[in-house]
């Protein structure tokens, strides 16, 4: 049956998105709510030269840290890389750029990518030489403060638990760590979803990244068209 409602779709149709050289960010910290059978389809298509944005480089076989660890990245976005130690020897080795965000500040820069604005003013790391390197600043009322320019993406890709026909999601837990920003702030959003439901299933105060946000859902599970007319 035609998919009657658009955003709906599979992995086969998205893995168009990807390419060489792309900027890509990705929800999740640590693995946990990154979506993996999108990472698996970059992985499989081999694109390389990516510019990855999103809290961490995951661990070398989870989450994103299997892009990273296969050197598929020329540059990361992040607020630190420990948990992965393929990332600091790429990095050591001249290999992998890495741009260090605190992690407060990596969110709202996403988050004001996602809303439109330029940039945002932070007093947070202006002594550090790793924070503050070839940053602007900027004075407002006497103080002084670090430009941090806002984060977007090409694509951004995301992992919920639930989404309607609408693209509307709900996360699981600690899974929704970064997800609904990340959502905000790519020019095309892909959510991979554990399940599809009817319009009208989502309660609607439990909604947290609205359909909006979302252009495409794909889903491990497969669609049975079947539940659409109900």
């Amino acid at each position: 049956m035609e998919n009657p409602f658009g955003k709906i779709t599979t992995i086969e149709d998205v893995t168009d998105f990807f390419h060489d050289g792309m900027t890509l960010m990705f929800g999740g910290f640590g693995g946990v709510g990154s979506p993996p059978t999108l990472i698996d389809a970059i992985l499989e298509k081999g694109i390389h030269n990516l510019t990855l944005i999103g809290n961490d480089t995951g661990f070398p076989h989870i989450g994103i840290g299997k892009i990273v660890s296969r050197g598929r990245a020329k540059k990361v976005i992040a607020s630190h890389i420990g948990s992965n130690p393929v990332a600091g020897q790429l990095m050591h080795d001249g290999k992998l750029v890495v741009e260090f965000s605190p992690q407060g500040i990596l969110a709202e820069r996403i988050r004001a990518g996602g809303v439109g604005l330029p940039a945002i003013l932070s007093d947070i790391g202006m002594d550090n030489e790793i924070v503050s390197k070839d940053k602007q600043r900027f004075v407002l009322n006497g103080n002084d403060y670090l430009v941090e320019t806002a984060l977007t993406a090409e694509v951004s890709i995301v992992y919920a638990k639930k989404a309607d026909v609408y693209g509307n999601l709900i996360y699981d837990k600690s899974a929704r760590n970064t997800n609904p920003l990340v959502a905000m702030a790519g020019e095309i959003t892909i959510a991979e979803v554990e399940e599809i439901v009817p319009l009208g299933s989502l309660e609607p105060n439990e909604i947290i990244t609205p359909g909006v946000f979302v252009d495409y859902i794909i889903s491990s599970q497969g669609v049975n068209w079947n539940w659409a007319w109900e």
